[in-house]
């Protein structure tokens, strides 16, 4: 449906504008004039041209999620409907791009589709767990709490990507860095103190030998360095696209010896909120268990999944082709099978999810601790080294002269 822009003053002779969505022109000043606007000023909005360009629009952040459903949560228990709560949140949301998104799930709920189905049509927003889980409120008639749980299992969420992010920052910068300065001492300082040596005319020190040669090196194949550097990197991407690919690099990272129990943990943390969420919500276990899988992040965890969701089907109970994939700890797999015996799931995995969220930050701080003195060992060790490197001709002239 088309916006228009109109302009005009009140019945106090002040100048009032504003936006308004209307099928045709006409209705649209049959609206306006009803705002008690006289002579009113109406005309269709200009598209952007730069709207058509997906790239460049302004992409829909998790914090912008939540706050959305947060506010949609409080409106409906409040007795707000719907539509007019959607209505609301459209008109003060800032990010362009998803005014957009909420419109056309808006004039999708008013058309008489379900508030999930309309989701379902913006999966770069709003994912498969997103969705059914509305789906399982708007039947069971508790859609204010479902969007309650939602905005609370999203915050956790996002606190553990940030950390595991704030993890993996500091040692890539570092690194990058230490390259870097590795890369401006070989090509431009070394040069200068290989000219000065090659003015003494005597054998250089083995150490400073290496140097000077790994600068040439350097100097003479830095484009293809570069190009080897950059193809490597488009070689990785390209293979984990693949889907044998993505499971051989994902199953690489999961059983690394220092970074896969960090990510063994997460992914704990993350499946038994996950599951525990749409249990609570009413999902029925299979179907919760086939949202789980598809968004694990992690293939090997998606394949187990799966099997364990082939096994329930089957009639088994939920901890025994847990204990089977080997991927998960006996832990967790003794505590959903107490979990199981009580009849109380959904509460059992909450538990052992806050659990894994505390293992999470003990696994991060011991990750950072052990990276810190590594990497100024690292750093320490690599430019001294040059230094002492570059220096040893000049001690061995001061000792002969």
């Amino acid at each position: 449906m088309p916006i228009f822009i109109w302009k005009g003053k009140n019945s106090y002779k002040e100048k009032r504008k504003g936006e308004i969505e209307a099928p045709d022109l006409a209705s649209a000043i049959s609206q306006v004039k009803r705002l008690r606007i006289s002579n009113p000023d109406v005309k269709e909005k200009p598209k952007d041209l730069l709207a058509e360009v997906s790239f460049l629009q302004p992409k829909v952040t998790g914090k912008d999620i939540v706050i959305f459903t947060r506010q949609l949560s409080t409106m409906i228990d409040a007795g707000l409907p719907l539509v007019q709560g959607l209505e609301i949140l459209e008109k003060q949301q800032s990010n362009p791009t998803f005014k957009t998104a909420l419109r056309e799930i808006r004039m999708d709920v008013e058309a008489g589709s379900t508030l999930a189905d309309a989701m379902r049509k913006k999966p770069k927003i709003f994912d498969t767990l997103f969705s059914n889980m509305i789906e399982a409120g708007e039947a069971g008639g508790i859609l204010d709490t479902i969007l309650s749980r939602l905005a609370a299992f999203m915050e956790k969420s996002m606190v553990l990507k940030k950390k595991i992010k704030g993890a993996l920052t500091y040692p890539t910068i570092c690194l990058a860095i230490s390259l870097l300065i590795l890369v401006i001492i070989l090509v431009f300082v070394v040069p200068v103190f290989s000219k000065m040596f090659a003015d003494f005319g005597s054998t250089l020190p083995l150490p400073t030998q290496i140097v000077v040669e790994l600068s040439d090196f350097f100097q003479k194949n830095i484009v293809y360095l570069m190009i080897g550097f950059f193809a490597i990197i488009a070689a990785i991407k390209k293979i984990y696209s693949t889907d044998k690919g993505e499971r051989l690099i994902d199953k690489g990272l999961l059983y690394s010896p220092v970074v896969g129990e960090l990510l063994r943990k997460v992914a704990v943390a993350k499946f038994t909120r996950t599951l525990s969420t749409m249990l609570q919500s009413g999902v029925p276990i299979l179907e919760a268990l086939q949202v789980v899988a598809k968004t694990a992040g992690n293939r090997v965890i998606e394949t187990a999944v799966f099997r364990v969701a082939d096994s329930i089907a089957e009639g088994r109970p939920l901890a025994d082709p847990l204990e089977e994939t080997g991927v998960f700890p006996n832990m967790v797999v003794q505590m959903i099978n107490v979990g199981e015996s009580v009849g109380a799931l959904d509460v059992m995995l909450e538990k052992i999810a806050d659990f894994y969220d505390d293992e999470v930050d003990q696994a991060v701080d011991n990750l950072t601790a052990m990276i810190e003195p590594f990497m100024m060992v690292f750093l320490g060790g690599m430019i001294g080294g040059l230094v002492v490197a570059m220096y040893l001709p000049i001690f061995k002239i001061a000792s002969v002269v």
